[in-house]
C-alpha cells in the first residue's frame, strides 16, 4: 500500500523532489522476473481527464485505450465486426467493374489470363481491397507484424484473403536494421505466393508519403515476372479520415466501382533510369485508375488533392531496384 509518510508503495520507493507535483513522481521497484534486474516503472499522474492517464515502462508508455484495443479478445471481436461491415458494404452497393479496355462481359476471362497478378493500390484505398476478389481467386497480402495490424489481419482472413505478416524495409538499411530483414522475408514470401499461383495485393506508396509509388512493387514484379495491375475500389458514399493517406471507408447503399488498369511488366534487367521511368509510369497509372473509378460513381478523387510531395521529392527516385 502507498504510505504518505515516506512515499513508499509496498517494496517500492518513490523518488523525486518533495515539492514537485505528483505528476512528476517516479516509482522505482526491485522487480526480479526470470532473472531480470531492477527496473524503473513510471506512473504519469497527469491531472488531465482519466482517459489520458498512462501506465507503463518509461519510453514505452501506452494509453489505456491502446492497451484495451490491443487485447487479443478485443482485437478478435473488432476484426470480425470489420469483416461483417465490409460484407454489408459489398452487398448493398451496385458495383461496376472495368478491366483495361475489356468489355464488361469479358472481365473474368481478362483476369484469368493475367493471374497470378500483383494488384497495386494507393494506401488509404486499401480498406475495400477484398471486394476485388472473386470467390475462386487465391489472394495474399502483406501486413506488418506490429499489434496494430492484428485487426486488419483477422478481418482480411475472414474475407478469404491470406495474410503474410512481415515488417517493411523501405527506407531502411538492409544490413543493420532488423525490420529490414523482415521486409526481405516479406518479399520472399510474396515471391513464393506468386510462384504458387496466388495473386498478391498491397498498397504501393511510400510510407507516410501519400500516392508516391515505392520501388518495392516494381522489384516484386521484376523478380517474379508477373504483371503489376493498378487497381482501385471506391464507393459513391464513403467516409474520408484525416489520416496521412486520407483513408477512405465505404458506406452501404450506394454505387461502387472496381477498376483494373492494363498490366505492367518489369523486365528482369531493368535498372537505373529505365527502372525509374517504369516507377513513374506505374504511379501515373495508379492515379489514372483511381480517377476513373471515382468518375464512374460520380465523385471526385479528393484524396489526390492532398499530395504532400515537394517538387524536389517528386523528381527524385524512390526506393531502390535491388
Amino acid at each position: 500500500m502507498f504510505s504518505p509518510r515516506d512515499g513508499s508503495i509496498g517494496g517500492a520507493r518513490a523518488t523525486g523532489d518533495p515539492g514537485k507535483p505528483l505528476s512528476q513522481v517516479v516509482i522505482q521497484a526491485d522487480c526480479f522476473v526470470s532473472g531480470a534486474g531492477a527496473r524503473s516503472w513510471a506512473i504519469d499522474c497527469d491531472p488531465e481527464p482519466i482517459g489520458r492517464w498512462r501506465f507503463g515502462h518509461p519510453g514505452h508508455d501506452m494509453s489505456l485505450g491502446k492497451r484495451f484495443l490491443r487485447h487479443p479478445v478485443v482485437q478478435r471481436a473488432l476484426g470480425r465486426l470489420a469483416a461483417s461491415y465490409l460484407r454489408l458494404v459489398q452487398r448493398t452497393n451496385r458495383f461496376a467493374i472495368q478491366a483495361g479496355g475489356t468489355p464488361t462481359g469479358r472481365v473474368d476471362a481478362w483476369m484469368d489470363a493475367r493471374t497470378p497478378l500483383i494488384a497495386g493500390m494507393w494506401h488509404g484505398q486499401h480498406i475495400m481491397m477484398p471486394f476485388m476478389r472473386r470467390p475462386s481467386d487465391r489472394v495474399a497480402t502483406i501486413i506488418s507484424r506490429n499489434a496494430d495490424g492484428n485487426i486488419n489481419t483477422i478481418a482480411l482472413e475472414r474475407l478469404g484473403v491470406r495474410v503474410i505478416r512481415a515488417s517493411g524495409a523501405r527506407g531502411r538499411s538492409r544490413a543493420t536494421d532488423v525490420r529490414a530483414k523482415g521486409g526481405a522475408e516479406g518479399l520472399r514470401a510474396m515471391l513464393r505466393a506468386l510462384r504458387d499461383g496466388e495473386s498478391v495485393a498491397f498498397s504501393a506508396d511510400v510510407p507516410k508519403l501519400s500516392r508516391r509509388c515505392d520501388a518495392g512493387i516494381l522489384t516484386l514484379a521484376r523478380l517474379s515476372g508477373r504483371p503489376i495491375v493498378p487497381a482501385a475500389v471506391v464507393t459513391s458514399r464513403h467516409l474520408r479520415f484525416r489520416s496521412w493517406d486520407r483513408a477512405c471507408l465505404g458506406l452501404p447503399f450506394g454505387r461502387g466501382a472496381i477498376v483494373l488498369g492494363d498490366p505492367i511488366y518489369v523486365p528482369r534487367d531493368s535498372a537505373g533510369e529505365a527502372f525509374e521511368s517504369l516507377r513513374r509510369f506505374v504511379e501515373s497509372e495508379m492515379d489514372r485508375v483511381h480517377a476513373r473509378a471515382y468518375a464512374m460513381v460520380g465523385r471526385a478523387d479528393r484524396a489526390a488533392l492532398y499530395r504532400a510531395a515537394s517538387p524536389a521529392a517528386a523528381s527524385a527516385p524512390v526506393g531502390d531496384a535491388a
